[in-house]
């Protein structure tokens, strides 16, 4: 596994990507999955610290997906305007404060704030990184770097739940906050050398499209956590409908509608990524409460049988990586999804742990396929000169997948972590990963992604791209 990563380091120097952007790169890629991945095995023992039922706990996980969701595409579009380092910076010096905060924290109102603070920070890492591969890869398809990107997240998220574990074990829930510290310090250290600012035309920048679109989608992300709250999507589509008008009147918009409703490959890809991420971390979040609650696993046994899905993601996605082609990633990821879920509905609260790990080990397989597969998409479809606004897009609707998992998960594990419940959120899973399959089947786009010398030059379509 090291040896491929190796690999894949050294076939993104080959397409021109400096080797010392690779160490900031990839840290500030994995701020986010590592925080993602770490409070999943933390949410029962945060419960009981604060006596709070599961219903509550999950704000701890929509927290930093809705600042994320929010956050991800208006730091991408500055990461274009200004570049990647101030940005970069700022969010390590955000990320080790609110591991402090969350540390000290005596409150879930306080923990669940410096969730928020901890999503804002995470932020610029991936838009950064992917704009550091556009801008340093010339014209030719850097398929390792993008491989690196992929693996670098799924390694920590492997490490995730098992590192929370024994965290937890060693020093109580406050040590998976604490954690951010030394992270932070790290970013801080080498963000030094990434690039001081964009090389282009100057950019006036679109503050009020940027509010509009954090107001419209904070109300949405909010009605979908608290459906019975009907008033905040009456928000949502009014603030949405005024952004819409705004950014198709402005010169140089935070969102360019003309042209993302022009590019049906991208918004294929944002659809598909919600599609995968809704299972994901539904999968990721409800599969360990089961397993503590209802299989009555200790916490570091829950993320020993989660390791396995990571470990598969890992090896799947070094081995696939060096192909740039995508459609066949899509549709294999889609079709495993679907048994993964569907074996979901047998388990019960004496199914041996061998097999739990099993299922574990299935899931893994689209997880390497499908995030792989949609950001290379997104590499080829997205305009060069917005190329980390749209990577920020494509995290918005991951975030949007996370969130909609974490409602569901409340939802089916209202009275707690049960198997009733879990075969609930199963049936919701399957749902959208046969949905995920039919998607990738049926788009006919993604045949030549990956096949052009020149990404970025032309939309999948065919057609040119409007540079601005």
């Amino acid at each position: 596994m090291a040896v491929r990563s190796a690999r894949a380091a050294r076939a993104g120097t080959a397409t021109g990507l400096s080797r010392r952007l690779i160490t900031p790169m990839v840290l500030g890629v994995v701020l986010n999955p590592i925080n993602s991945s770490i409070i999943a095995v933390a949410l029962v023992p945060i419960g009981v610290a604060f006596g709070a039922p599961a219903s509550q706990t999950a704000w701890l996980v929509s927290a930093l997906y809705l600042a994320t969701a929010v956050g991800q595409p208006v730091a991408g579009r500055l990461v274009d305007v200004v570049g990647p380092k101030p940005l970069y910076l700022t969010g390590a010096v955000m990320v080790g404060v609110a591991g402090v905060v969350g540390a000290t924290a005596s409150t879930l109102g306080v923990l669940v704030a410096a969730r928020v603070l901890l999503g804002l920070g995470t932020c610029a890492g991936y838009p950064a990184a992917m704009y550091l591969i556009r801008h340093d890869s010339g014209d030719t398809t850097p398929s390792g770097p993008l491989t690196v990107l992929a693996v670098s997240g799924q390694v920590v998220a492997a490490v995730g739940p098992t590192l929370g574990g024994v965290l937890i074990d060693t020093g109580g829930w406050q040590a998976t906050f604490l954690v951010n510290v030394p992270l932070a310090l790290a970013c801080l250290v080498v963000g030094t050398r990434l690039p001081g600012g964009a090389r282009r035309r100057r950019v006036r920048l679109d503050t009020p499209g940027m509010a509009l679109f954090a107001v419209a989608l904070t109300a949405l992300l909010l009605f979908m956590m608290s459906p019975g709250r009907w008033y905040l999507a009456l928000v949502a589509a009014l603030v949405g409908a005024g952004f819409a008008v705004r950014e198709l009147r402005v010169s140089d918009p935070f969102v360019d509608l003309r042209v993302l409703g022009g590019n049906w490959p991208l918004l294929a890809t944002f659809w598909r990524t919600l599609l995968t991420f809704t299972v994901s971390y539904s999968f990721l979040f409800g599969y360990t409460q089961w397993l503590e609650h209802g299989r009555g696993l200790a916490p570091t046994v829950a993320g020993l049988v989660l390791l396995p899905m990571f470990l598969v993601a890992i090896v799947v996605s070094a081995i696939t990586g060096r192909h740039p082609t995508v459609r066949g990633k899509l549709v294999v990821g889609g079709a495993t999804l679907v048994a993964g879920c569907a074996s979901l509905l047998v388990v019960h609260a004496g199914t041996p742990v061998a097999a739990l790990a099993v299922i574990s080990a299935v899931v893994g397989v689209p997880q390497g396929l499908n995030s792989l597969g949609n950001q290379n998409a997104l590499y080829h479809q997205a305009q060069p000169a917005r190329v980390a606004a749209s990577a920020g897009l494509l995290r918005t609707f991951s975030y949007l997948g996370a969130m909609l998992a974490a409602a569901a998960g409340g939802a089916a594990f209202g009275h707690g972590a049960d198997t009733d419940g879990l075969h609930e959120l199963a049936w919701l899973m399957l749902g959208c990963a046969v949905l995920l399959l039919v998607a990738s089947v049926t788009d006919r786009s993604l045949r030549r992604v990956g096949t052009q010398s020149a990404p970025g030059d032309r939309s999948p379509g065919g057609g040119q791209r409007r540079e601005q």
